[in-house]
C-alpha cells in the first residue's frame, strides 16, 4: 500500500511541476505590450492629452476669436470678427459650450493649435 501512495505522491508532484513550467510560465516581454501600445495611442490622440502635452512642450494652447455668428454649420459656427473678417469655427463633442448661439450673438471662442474649438461662449447677456 505505501508504494503506491509513493508512486501516487510523485506522480501528482511531477504533473503539478509540468503545468507550472510550461501552462502557467509567461514570457519575460521587454517594452509593451500590443494592448499597451493600442491604450497609450488612443489616449495620445485625445484633446485632453494633446493640451497637457501643448502645455508641457511650451506651446500656445489656445487662441481667442470673439465675433458675431454669422451662420450655422452642421460642426461649424461661421462668425465675423471685429475686423470684418469671416471666421469658420469647427467644433465637435469635446467642445465645452456655454449655451447654443444663434445667429446673430456675439461669442468668445478658445481655438487649440489645430484650429478646433475647445470652449465657445456667449458674450451675450439676454441669455435666449
Amino acid at each position: 500500500m505505501i508504494p503506491v501512495l509513493t508512486i501516487w505522491r510523485r506522480a501528482v508532484l511531477l504533473s503539478a511541476m509540468l503545468i507550472v513550467a510550461t501552462g502557467c510560465a509567461q514570457p519575460v516581454v521587454q517594452g509593451q505590450s500590443s494592448q499597451e501600445y493600442l491604450g497609450i495611442g488612443i489616449v495620445s490622440g485625445t484633446l485632453g492629452e494633446q493640451q497637457r502635452v501643448a502645455l508641457c512642450a511650451g506651446e500656445p494652447s489656445s487662441t481667442s476669436v470673439v465675433g458675431y455668428v454669422q451662420a450655422l454649420e452642421g460642426g461649424a459656427y461661421l462668425i465675423r470678427d471685429t475686423q470684418g473678417q469671416e471666421i469658420r469655427i469647427p467644433h465637435d463633442e469635446n467642445t465645452r459650450i456655454d449655451r447654443p448661439a444663434h445667429v446673430g450673438d456675439r461669442i468668445q471662442s478658445l481655438l487649440d493649435r489645430h484650429g478646433r474649438a475647445v470652449l465657445i461662449r456667449s458674450l451675450d447677456g439676454n441669455g435666449r
